[in-house]
């Protein structure tokens, strides 16, 4: 026995005695199990902590300063979680839904985040206990499937064909994603400036044919619609204002052609004998430079538009023989002109026909504001309209444009998928209603997690409530009783402090917009609690972060 012991002994310090196996590099952070989970899920409700107060029509806005000084001041969830810089390895997954669902829909980012945090924290108390992540994953996955089997039934189908009904549907559903931005008390005016900006692009409904220009001075109410193109005045030169600044039916000629003196002594060295050479040469500059304004003008075009700078010679050129010319044009706006007007952008003058030149039923110069813009009117080739936004502060009228933006979105989701459904938490106490009803046909462990689902979905009405200043709780008891009784459409009321048909209060959304968040958010959370080890590696390198390798500092390289 003793024996036994005693090699036991000598065994287990044999053992103690062997050299440890180093698999990760010194420095490596490596953290695994629940604790890192229940971490990973602290971290997502840390963010959509940042963002929960910014939801709904009573949304707080967010004044966001960068490394720069740069001030930004929105309520966009997008935008906010952008500029917040985040670090935490899972809290980025957070970030990038809220992209995904700005660049899918366009609207809904912060709704998309709360309900992620939400769905993981009803089930961190399970994860505590050892539920195992990935009988949760399996819950909730086909739980999402019933929600988007839901929506699809219950969601209404608006009649394309009557376009006034389809008009109709669509200010509606602007104006209730405007009612929860900085505009949202000139809702009715922008949602039918959106409506009319998406409903002249043509069916494929191109987002880049849609220009939004900012003028800072005015009303809200002094920002204008034009159908066509327009962008602001560009640097000009002497004899610009000789020029014509308004033709009915011009010719446009698109260039991208310098039409400037260029000294050619500088491009090449030229030894000279006399000053009969000297003269010779620069006769040959201006020449060069005159045949090229020569052959623009036997073009026939009225409007000389040029990416590069058009100098002061060719300005006063053309001034006197009544063309209208602007130099150094943004390569947007003049693609955007080129697809709306017609014609060719050219990189010579040698080949200007008159099918290369773009058409239009009007051109006009006019001051909006402090500043002076170019509109063009009546372009045959593609539809496209340019926003004029006025305001007081430019973070104002930036808020503004991402506003519309989202606002934009909307209205295009809502032509190309015609179901609508209720907003203002209508929806989600439906679904709620609707998962709850559902987990009490199964049994086991995906009963109570389906539960934890339809419990975290109430988040949306109770934090719409919250940030209003209501009692969230006697209107959550409120909405349950109208929902278990059939009101399928009943959600807040911010006006009232009370609950209300939403359907019947035309607080719209298109549903692909509430389809796309309950997915991204399923997805997020099922890939948040399937992490169980974060492994962070050290810097590589001998010296500063930065530095190539094996270079420390003052190390000579």
């Amino acid at each position: 026995m003793v024996q036994c012991i005693v090699g036991y002994r000598f065994r287990h310090s044999f053992k103690m005695m062997q050299p440890a196996i180093i698999l990760l590099k010194e420095g490596t952070e490596a953290s695994q199990g629940k604790s890192q989970i229940v971490s990973n899920i602290t971290a997502c409700q840390v963010i959509a902590d940042a963002v929960r107060t910014t939801l709904g029509p009573r949304g707080m806005d967010k004044l966001i300063v960068d490394g720069g000084g740069k001030v930004t001041i929105s309520n966009d969830g997008a935008t906010i979680l952008k500029l917040l810089d985040v670090v935490h390895p899972a809290a980025k997954t957070l970030v990038e839904i809220a992209k995904s669902q700005d660049a899918e829909v366009g609207d809904g980012t912060t709704t998309v985040t709360m309900l992620t945090a939400e769905f993981l924290k009803q089930v961190k108390s399970f994860v505590e206990e050892n539920v195992h992540p990935q009988v949760i994953v399996r819950a909730y996955r086909k739980a999402t499937m019933l929600l988007l089997d839901k929506i699809k039934e219950i969601s209404v189908k608006i009649k394309k064909d009557d376009k006034q009904q389809l008009r109709e549907l669509l200010e509606k559903c602007a104006a209730t994603t405007l009612s929860s931005k900085l505009v949202a008390a000139n809702k009715e005016f922008f949602s039918k400036m959106v409506v009319d900006a998406v409903m002249s692009l043509d069916e494929l409904l191109p987002l880049d044919m849609i220009g939004i220009k900012k003028v800072t001075g005015g009303a809200l109410e002094d920002s204008m619609l034009v159908n066509g193109v327009a962008f602001k005045k560009t640097f000009s030169y002497a004899g610009f204002e000789m020029q014509p600044k308004k033709y009915e039916n011009p010719k446009i000629a698109l260039l991208n052609v310098e039409l400037e003196l260029k000294a050619e002594r500088d491009n090449a060295e030229i030894r000279l004998d006399n000053v009969a050479e000297y003269q010779a040469v620069v006769d040959a500059e201006w020449s060069i430079l005159y045949d090229k304004l020569q052959k623009i003008y036997d073009s026939g075009a009225k409007v000389v538009l040029s990416k590069l700078p058009i100098g002061d010679v060719a300005t006063q050129w053309f001034a006197d023989r009544d063309l209208f010319c602007a130099g150094r044009v943004p390569e947007e706006d003049l693609k955007r002109t080129m697809k709306a007007c017609g014609g060719a952008i050219q990189t010579s003058v040698e080949s200007i026909t008159d099918d290369v030149l773009g058409r239009c039923e009007s051109f006009l110069e006019q001051q909006i504001g402090g500043d002076r813009y170019n509109i063009f009117r009546g372009c045959p080739q593609a539809k496209t309209c340019t926003l004029i936004l006025r305001g007081g502060a430019e973070q104002f009228i930036d808020e503004t444009e991402r506003s519309l933006h989202d606002a934009i979105m909307i209205v295009r989701r809502a032509i190309k998928n015609d179901a609508v459904v209720a907003g203002g938490g209508a929806i989600e106490m439906e679904l709620s209603k609707y998962l709850r009803d559902y987990s009490r046909t199964i049994a086991g462990k995906e009963q109570i997690l389906t539960g934890a689902m339809a419990k975290a979905l109430e988040c949306i009405p109770r934090q719409l409530c919250d940030n209003a200043g209501f009692d969230a709780t006697n209107i959550l008891n409120k909405l349950r009783q109208k929902h278990s009784q059939g009101g399928m459409w009943y959600g807040v009321d911010i006006n009232t402090e009370d609950i209300a048909d939403n359907m019947e209060a035309f607080v719209w959304e298109p549903a692909i917009v509430k389809m796309n968040a309950i997915t991204a958010a399923s997805e997020a959370a099922c890939l948040i609690l399937s992490v169980d080890e974060t492994v962070k590696n050290p810097q590589s390198g001998g010296g500063q972060p930065g530095m190539p390798r094996g270079r420390g500092r003052g190390i000579p390289r």
